[in-house]
């Protein structure tokens, strides 16, 4: 069954025909945004309707490479090992620019597009709370656009779309990067749904994730436990450990961890449980360091239980690097565009959302403000990490969501459901579109850009994946 229609969606609708008769009754060469905004608002809502988890993207990433296929982009699909990654390029010589666009959703956030919580009728546990599903859409818009302008004005450019899976927890560009696909790369651009519109320059956490599997002996829990090694006491005395080592790490650091697997049933000795853990701190080396030390109390945990541990790393992913050169130039389109403007259905629904945030961090209204220039720093970590280290990179985000909404919750799903979403996903798209048209007029951006990334990651930089050598974990959801 399908997600249940909310009446902002069907608002959205009806008036995008109004608009789009007005919009066809003038020149519509003057704005490809409009031109194609139907067709991919229709894109984004499918993808949210698929929700399709990290690497398991297959009919999320197909339409979007079937979209920009019949658009005249160049498909190169399965790169880097990984099915649902791909690459649509039109080549029209000059600079390179590369616009990301991701698409995959997350587990147990499933949500019916309306303000209250419920996943009522619907087949799948998944939902798009990070809202990729705009993020994929809009940046494949906008890449149609600045095709449609290279061709018109005869510039001389190559734009390329990123198709990026599972950046929740997969590192898919991590795997991209890896593999030499952002190599003749000038700038890369991207975005990300919000509930505010910021162009900060912004950098993050880095981090690294890994599952550590002990191994014990079943038996019966009353008549004979003597005779059992318990794999659970294994990841309990782990997390003991890790708990005790918080009080002696950079205060910057962040540690958590969710036990995947314990046992089934009490009266047997498990002889198999599972701990999944995320590592993060702003500096990779320390990352890398407080890893090993995971290591060390899980390896401990082994030896005083009677059990054995093995641990794979699941992803890894650098800090982001801010280039302040993009990022201005960036925050200047974003401030020249303007907020983002609700109707009297939007301002309904945002109001009924906004009853049910917790200490919420914005206030209703702002989505129509673009926030002021600053440096700052998040707690998060993103795949985006590590192709900032390496290229050019300039972000922004736009109010996708209700102000306040936080990501990873039932409420962005339900507002990146509707109209709301789908105005945050068109500012999204005109911002790239512009940016991308400054970027190929004055190649002085690209040279400062450069310049600057060259500077601030050293003369002794030599990039290496945190995750190291290993394959793609492309069933790594599978095991949820």
């Amino acid at each position: 069954m399908g997600r249940k229609a909310y009446k902002i969606q069907k608002w959205a609708s009806c008036s995008l025909g109004i608009f789009i008769f007005a919009f066809f009754s003038s020149d519509i060469y003057s704005s490809p945004i409009e031109h194609n905004q139907e067709r991919f608002e229709k894109v984004a809502l499918q993808i949210w309707e698929y929700a399709e988890l990290g690497y398991l993207e297959e009919k999320s990433s197909k339409l979007l490479q079937q979209e920009l296929e019949n658009s005249g982009f160049k498909i190169q699909s399965g790169i880097a090992g990984i099915p649902t990654a791909f690459i649509a390029e039109y080549n029209n010589g000059g600079p390179v620019i590369g616009i990301l666009g991701e698409f995959d959703a997350l587990p147990g956030l499933s949500q019916q597009n309306v303000p209250f919580k419920t996943s009522e009728g619907l087949d799948s546990p998944n939902g798009h709370a990070c809202g990729h599903h705009l993020f994929g859409a809009a940046s494949a818009w906008a890449v149609v656009a600045i095709k449609d302008w290279l061709e018109e004005t005869n510039t001389p450019g190559t734009i390329r779309f990123y198709g990026t899976p599972a950046e929740e927890g997969g590192s898919g560009k991590v795997y991209i990067a890896r593999d030499g696909y952002f190599n003749d790369v000038d700038i890369v651009l991207h975005w990300h749904p919000a509930s505010g519109n910021s162009a900060d320059a912004q950098s993050s956490n880095s981090n690294k994730s890994g599952k550590f599997t002990f191994n014990g002996i079943s038996a019966h829990a009353a008549s004979a436990p003597d005779k059992g090694r318990s794999a659970l006491d294994g990841v309990e005395a782990m997390n003991m450990m890790v708990n005790m080592m918080r009080e002696h790490v950079p205060q910057e650091s962040r540690i958590h961890y969710v036990i995947t697997k314990g046992g089934l049933a009490p009266n047997v000795v498990p002889d198999v449980a599972e701990v999944y853990y995320y590592v993060r701190h702003p500096r990779m080396n320390v990352v890398d360091e407080l890893f090993k030390r995971v290591v060390k109390a899980a390896e401990g945990a082994a030896l005083g239980t009677d059990t054995t541990m093995s641990f794979e790393v699941m992803h890894g992913n650098y800090s982001v690097l801010p280039n302040e050169t993009l990022q201005k130039m960036i925050h200047a389109n974003l401030s020249e565009l303007g907020g983002i403007s609700y109707d009297k259905e939007e301002e309904k629904f945002a109001k009924d959302i906004y009853q049910t945030l917790v200490s919420p961090s914005l206030e209703l209204g702002s989505q129509k403000n673009i926030k002021e220039y600053a440096v700052t720093h998040t707690y998060g970590s993103t795949d985006v990490g590590d192709l900032t280290w390496l290229v050019p990179t300039g972000g922004f985000r736009t109010a996708t969501w209700v102000p306040g909404t936080s990501a990873h919750s039932w409420q962005a799903v339900a507002s990146g459901g509707t109209s709301i979403g789908l105005k945050g996903a068109k500012l999204a798209a005109e911002v790239l579109t512009n940016s991308a048209k400054d970027i190929f007029l004055d190649p002085q951006i690209i040279e400062d850009s450069k310049k600057e990334l060259k500077m601030k990651r050293g003369k002794d930089f030599s990039y290496y994946p945190l995750l190291g050598d290993r394959k793609p974990p492309l069933k790594y959801r599978l095991n949820n």
